[in-house]
């Protein structure tokens, strides 16, 4: 699909977590040229410079504290008066040896992975209501459909959100609120070592940028008949 085609109807309003850097931060690029107005969260104090950039807002804040994402979506329905999209984007869970994994690291990972969503959600679908509807993207990975050895919380947990997902388009499909989830393989965010690369079929890993049209796509009118997805972004590493 070329950028022609994506074009959004001005004037809606986007929620995306962990936007300081990474893919976070390029979908917040991605969907603020695309005439969103983009409201911020990370814990770093660089989301604030970012969201001025791009004309938004932003909060300093944690994806796994439920008191800083219900402050996310009041400032975004206080500051913008509606809410349309959301990207659930995070950080990096707890790795290690699979039995070695410690009960709170675990844990960690649930508050980081899935319960992050499930909680916003909460707070979100009522005012996605009031507006006769939404789209969610949550950012998950290959795992969830693969799992990984090398990342054994990511994959447990976010096959979870994979369920979760489907469950919810389900739930509120009635309602014209979609949910969708992007599996990143690997991506340019973070060092690729060169065996990594030659298990990937198209030879590279992703582009930031490719997993933001990627979103952007999963939250415009284009993807209007797309809900209870678990895309895979992957370059066709995944044989599923």
């Amino acid at each position: 699909v070329g950028p022609g085609r994506l074009k959004l109807m001005a004037g809606k309003v986007a929620i995306i977590t962990a936007a300081s850097r990474g893919i976070g931060a390029a979908c917040a690029m991605e969907l603020a040229k695309r005439d969103y107005r983009v409201v911020l969260m990370s814990t770093t104090e660089s989301v604030l410079d970012l969201a001025k950039e791009l004309d938004g807002v932003g909060l300093v804040g944690n994806v796994t504290n439920a008191d800083d994402m219900l402050k996310l979506v009041n400032l975004a329905y206080t500051s913008c008066g509606r809410v349309d999209a959301l990207v659930n984007n995070t950080g990096h869970p707890p790795k290690g040896d699979l039995l070695v994994i410690s009960d709170d690291e675990w844990h960690d990972a649930l508050d980081l992975l899935l319960m992050n969503v499930i909680r916003i959600t909460r707070y979100i679908v009522p005012i996605m209501k009031e507006n006769g509807g939404g789209a969610i993207v949550n950012i998950s990975a290959f795992g969830a459909q693969e799992p990984n050895l090398s990342f054994p919380t990511s994959s447990v947990i976010r096959s979870g959100l994979s369920a979760f997902t489907r469950l919810f388009a389900k739930r509120y499909g009635q309602d014209n609120i979609r949910m969708n989830s992007v599996l990143p393989g690997f991506v340019d965010s973070y060092d690729v070592s060169d065996e990594i690369r030659q298990s990937i079929p198209v030879g590279r890993e992703a582009t930031v940028e490719e997993i933001a049209g990627t979103v952007s796509f999963l939250l415009s009118d284009e993807s209007s008949y797309i809900t209870g997805q678990n895309l895979r972004v992957d370059g066709g590493m995944v044989n599923i």
